[in-house]
């Protein structure tokens, strides 16, 4: 489904992606796993357009995509829910949904959609005309990924979805997750809990200072003793 092919990305003069190569099957959950620099989250902005590489190859379903508009890219059938949530804090629930529906409005009814994706998160059928400023930190989680699944993302970009949660919110989300997966979506997810990142996906890789350092399957990671000492806390 995707292919990264030597993909190399600056901020300004700095390299923050150092040629990386990646893969993620159709129907995966592939997590990126790394210590706070890493390149993680600078791998997603590059895959969903909103930074541009300088080196390298994006393929998705067959078409090369690097340098494309995000909004392009969102209609191709990839969408990221960022770190932080970013969600629209002075509109309602229905109306950050909506922005969310917005590049599929003429191909489904925003109803229809809404009842889909309130079914993940029955939370935000409660919180319908709140303001998203008023939700907690667990509702407004919801309501980012709830939002760019209206625009029915073949490939689910997750940025950190865990941050700053209460260890029974992130439960819920992430069984949330799975059954978006489980659904049909494919996902790449990015998150700081390292455990319980590979103990959820198919495959991973480590990066390390903009470069690939390791992959394998979850199990096979969760079990490689430099992941364990560096990432899980276990000598």
């Amino acid at each position: 489904m995707l292919v990264v092919e030597d993909i190399a990305t600056k901020y300004g003069q700095i390299a923050a992606l150092k040629g990386i190569s990646f893969r993620v099957e159709e129907g995966e959950i592939v997590a990126l796993i790394g210590a706070n620099g890493a390149g993680k989250s600078t791998t997603l902005r590059t895959l969903s357009g909103v930074l541009h590489p300088w080196k390298g190859r994006v393929v998705f379903e067959g078409k090369e995509i690097q340098g494309a508009r995000p909004w392009d890219i969102t209609r191709m059938g990839i969408g990221q829910c960022p770190e932080g949530r970013q969600i629209f804090t002075r509109m309602t629930v229905e109306e950050n949904l909506k922005i969310g529906h917005y590049t599929q409005r003429r191909n489904t009814k925003f109803d229809s959609e809404a009842e889909r994706v309130t079914q993940l998160f029955p939370r935000l059928r409660e919180r319908w005309k709140q303001v998203g400023q008023t939700l907690s930190g667990g509702e407004q989680q919801m309501l980012a990924i709830a939002r760019v699944m209206m625009s029915r993302p073949r490939l689910l970009l997750l940025d950190e979805p865990s941050l700053g949660l209460a260890p029974i919110i992130v439960e819920r989300i992430f069984e949330t997750i799975d059954e978006i997966n489980y659904q049909g979506t494919t996902i790449l997810l990015v998150e700081q809990n390292a455990q319980l990142a590979l103990a959820m996906s198919d495959r991973a890789y480590v990066l390390e200072t903009g470069r690939i350092v390791l992959e394998g399957t979850g199990e096979e990671l969760l079990e490689n003793p430099a992941v364990r000492k560096s990432y899980l806390g276990i000598s």
